[in-house]
């Protein structure tokens, strides 16, 4: 994992380093699922504040956290605000259709159960 030279700069995993099974267990989280769903539906990049989610910011910290750590997202401080963007290039390029795929299933589970 690249490393973090200051405390401003956020260590992610380089694309080679990222891993199938670290990236399938942060999307296995619906919390992360639903944070990924809006950042990719979103124009441009997100403050972490910027999607509502049903947790205590300490635990939306821990989620932006493992997304980032396993390398679906890439986020950067913006003067205070840190912004969150999905690694769809380096996703795709590593595990083609993934994305599409898991989100696509997610959608169809929503809908099956009756909450979309």
């Amino acid at each position: 994992m690249t490393t973090a030279p200051s405390s401003r700069d956020l260590a992610h995993p380089a694309r080679d380093e990222i891993r199938l099974e670290e990236v399938l267990h942060a999307l296995a989280d619906p919390i992360r699922l639903r944070v990924v769903r809006e950042l990719l539906a979103a124009p441009g990049e997100l403050t972490c504040s910027a999607i509502e989610l049903p947790v205590t910011k300490s635990t939306v910290t821990h989620h932006y956290r493992v997304l980032r750590e396993c390398g679906v997202i890439r986020q950067t401080y913006r003067g205070t605000a840190k912004m969150s963007r999905v690694r769809s290039e380096d996703l795709d390029d590593l595990f083609p259709g993934l994305l599409d795929c898991v989100l696509a299933a997610a959608s169809r589970q929503a809908v099956r159960l009756g909450g979309g």
